[in-house]
């Protein structure tokens, strides 16, 4: 991986490859769409939480006392709107208990600059783990600047959770945030001239919602 892409890890396994083609295939119907997001984000929970820190607690089990964990942190996970939506379900079923926030961004089909419509976070997020959930991470423009809404509300530490990103969008957010680990499904080729991740998925918002 070159140096532009250090902040990137890549989920590089069978299950996730399979799932990533069904996302790709034009004719993967929402309600199928969904669930595949759901397996991928679920998955992609499981990397992330890998660097979790935890307090030793006892736990009393139906024998004896043992000793167990907890989270030494919260969780708040935060979707950018509306795709990032998608996502949610499948890092809920294994962190039950984040609290989760929005943010709505859309981009500028002439600019393909981000425009914040919407932001809404929980309190006390400065002592969170954050993750900010967008499926597709194209130019770059919209996560920076929802990664950027998020430090300037005090938030600390935060990850970057998407199903497919390009090398330019990595590199946009690698150098406007280095301090921000991505975490993805699938590394695709390039943009095209429009903005949008080739070989990609499509719009993951209206495939999911099927709004197309």
């Amino acid at each position: 991986m070159n140096d532009g892409l250090m902040n990137f890890v890549l989920i590089d396994n069978p299950l996730i490859k399979r799932d990533v083609t069904l996302l790709r295939d034009k004719n993967t119907q929402p309600e199928q769409f969904r669930a595949v997001v759901k397996r991928i984000s679920s998955v992609l929970s499981v990397e992330i939480a890998k660097d979790f820190e935890l307090d030793k607690i006892e736990v009393d089990t139906p024998l004896e006392k043992t000793d167990g964990f907890k989270l030494k942190q919260q969780v708040v996970l935060v979707p950018v709107l509306r795709a990032g939506l998608g996502m949610v379900a499948g890092f809920l079923g294994l962190m039950p208990y984040a609290r989760v926030g929005h943010i709505g961004l859309q981009r500028d089909e002439e600019t393909l600059l981000p425009v914040e419509y919407y932001y809404k976070t929980p309190r006390d997020i400065e002592k969170a783990e954050v993750i900010l959930l967008d499926p597709m991470l194209a130019t770059g423009g919209s996560g920076s600047e929802a990664i950027k809404f998020l430090k300037k509300r005090g938030a600390k530490n935060i990850v970057f959770a998407c199903l497919v990103a390009s090398p330019e969008g990595i590199k946009k957010i690698t150098e406007d945030h280095p301090d921000v680990i991505i975490f993805g499904a699938a590394l695709d080729r390039e943009l095209n001239s429009k903005g949008y991740i080739l070989p990609g998925l499509g719009d993951a918002g209206d495939r999911t919602f099927g709004t197309l």
